[in-house]
């Protein structure tokens, strides 16, 4: 039996962004009971050549909802990376949330053969929707998701693989 675009894409993105919200809902919590102002969290990186963690929740959210409109074909939404403060990047999540809730599976079927040319590193290059979303869209969700993670846990947020995972 074969996996269809759609219950590789939709799910693996929902179930991870709920994480990610989560995750999101301990450090709120963590700052207020030590007292730490979250724009610090916010603000936090790994490395001085790194994205802070807003960037971090930003470019996942990217991923996951660029991704599933280009195997559709639709225009990928635009949202304006303003977000500064803890609720609006919770929004922002529930906003991409949103729109993964609103995809049909039709909407994906036959999108693994489809041709995308992309930007990716400045080149134009040409991926099969398969590819794409295999090789490109997940990995990078993924890495962005672990580093806003990663980003809490090394300032001392006490969160485990079980957090990062999710329910399943």
């Amino acid at each position: 039996m074969s996996v269809s675009m759609y219950d590789i894409a939709i799910p693996t993105f929902q179930k991870q962004l709920s994480a990610l919200d989560a995750i999101l809902d301990k450090a709120e919590a963590y700052a207020a009971a030590k007292k730490i102002d979250i724009a610090v969290l916010l603000a936090a990186r790994l490395y001085p050549d790194m994205f802070n963690l807003t960037r971090q929740v930003q470019l996942a959210t990217d991923f996951a909802k660029a991704a599933p409109a280009r195997l559709a074909g639709i225009e990928v939404p635009s949202f304006p990376d303003t977000e500064t403060t803890l609720p609006e990047l919770k929004g922002r999540i529930a906003k991409i949330q949103a729109l993964l809730a609103a995809y049909k599976p039709e909407q994906l079927e036959g999108s693994d053969t489809k041709q995308l040319t992309l930007k990716l590193g400045g080149a134009d290059v040409t991926l099969s929707g398969r590819d794409y979303l295999l090789h490109v869209a997940l990995p990078n969700f993924y890495f962005h998701c672990t580093t806003a993670y990663d980003i809490l846990r090394h300032n001392g947020l006490e969160v485990g693989k079980r957090d990062f995972l999710g329910r399943t």
